[in-house]
């Protein structure tokens, strides 16, 4: 729920702030996605019982996105659809694998 937390803050802030702390590159679709995706967090998180889940597919679309944003093609599209950049690039790839890490951590 934390993540869930976070990311409504970050879609928040990212509309008063870009970019956000002076190094992630943001825009409103950007923060769109982050309070989207941060709600859907936060409803998962007080359903119970969905913490394995949630967190197994914020890892997954976190490294795909990282992943998508080192090949050559597909930054470029990131960079002009949602201002990714290479510091946003660099977290998606860590919360990615600490989301997995958590996911096949946790015994449900």
């Amino acid at each position: 729920m934390v993540l869930g937390v976070v990311l409504v803050l970050l879609g928040l802030v990212g509309f008063v702030q870009a970019p956000v702390l002076g190094v992630f590159g943001v825009n409103p679709a950007q923060n769109l996605l982050h309070l989207v995706g941060g709600a859907v967090i936060l409803w998962f998180g007080y359903k119970g019982g969905a913490a394995k889940t949630t967190n197994m597919w914020l890892g997954i679309v976190a490294l795909v996105v990282g992943v998508l944003g080192l090949i050559p093609g597909a930054k470029d599209l990131l960079a002009s659809i949602f201002a990714i950049n290479p510091a946003i690039t660099y977290l998606h790839l860590a919360v990615g694998v600490v989301s997995l890490g958590v996911a096949y951590g946790i015994k449900e």
